[in-house]
């Protein structure tokens, strides 16, 4: 679903991400994990096209999509959720989560203004697509509520319903259980389980190493804007340069 080939970004000649190559199979769950600077949101920042790089070709099911702006890359089926919260303010959960799939809608702005038969029933289709993903993460009882009152942990879920009415075919989520509670982050690991039964293409940043090997079929760690291991969390948790960079000098010498 995804290649990455060579990619590289730098700010003031301090390289954030340098040389990063690695391929994402079509229904996989990628972790992405790092200490802190190790380049992971500016990879998906490069990758949602929120970035550009200065080096380096990304492609979305062979086709490259590097030189695309944001806009067109959520088109063809890139979606990210972001670490901060980004909400409309003053409009409704379901209002919020409507907005994710205007780039589905069939009807355009003459048939909203002329208020022509095709405008009613796409509002009808975006407010059901909008109600199954509030289902989905387990918020449509919320519908209705004004979407800044939520807690964050479902202000959270609320963007990855509003990401899946976009129809992703790539979900990119960064660090979606950042200053989550314990039921919070349960909650959101079910969600996101439940996007994977889908065949949803997923990549994840956590700092959280024990969350990231629940969800992800593979890891790629980074650590200074480059690669130092891939595998499957089982491989990654062992390998020493991960200890080394991630986990620490005390995991090592434990």
């Amino acid at each position: 679903m995804l290649r990455v080939q060579g990619l590289a970004r730098s700010f003031g000649g301090v390289y954030a991400v340098r040389d990063v190559s690695l391929d994402v199979a079509d229904g996989e769950t990628r972790g992405i994990i790092g200490p802190n600077g190790a380049g992971k949101s500016t990879l998906f920042n490069l990758i949602s096209g929120h970035l550009a790089p200065d080096q380096g070709s990304t492609e979305l099911a062979g086709s490259r999509i590097d030189r695309l702006p944001p806009h067109r890359r959520a088109k063809r089926g890139v979606s990210i959720v972001f670490q901060a919260a980004r909400i409309f303010r003053h409009m409704t959960v379901r209002e919020n989560v409507m907005v994710g799939a205007h780039l589905r809608a069939s009807a355009g702005f003459p048939s909203a203004v002329l208020r022509l038969p095709s405008h009613f029933a796409t509002e009808r289709a975006i407010r059901e697509l909008a109600e199954d993903a509030l289902a989905r993460v387990g918020l449509l009882e919320w519908a209705d509520s004004n979407a800044e009152a939520l807690p964050l942990g479902q202000q959270r879920a609320m963007q990855v319903a509003r990401a899946i009415c976009a129809g992703p075919r790539l979900l990119l989520l960064d660090e979606p259980a950042s200053g989550l509670r314990s039921q919070e982050r349960e909650q959101l690991a079910r969600v996101v389980e439940e996007l994977k039964s889908t065949g949803v293409t997923i990549m994840l940043i956590e700092h959280d190493v024990a969350f990231v090997s629940r969800l992800a079929d593979r890891v790629t760690v980074l650590d200074l804007g480059s690669v130092i291991a891939e595998g499957t969390p089982a491989e990654v948790r062992a390998d020493p340069k991960v200890i080394t960079a991630y986990l620490g000098a005390e995991a090592e010498a434990a």
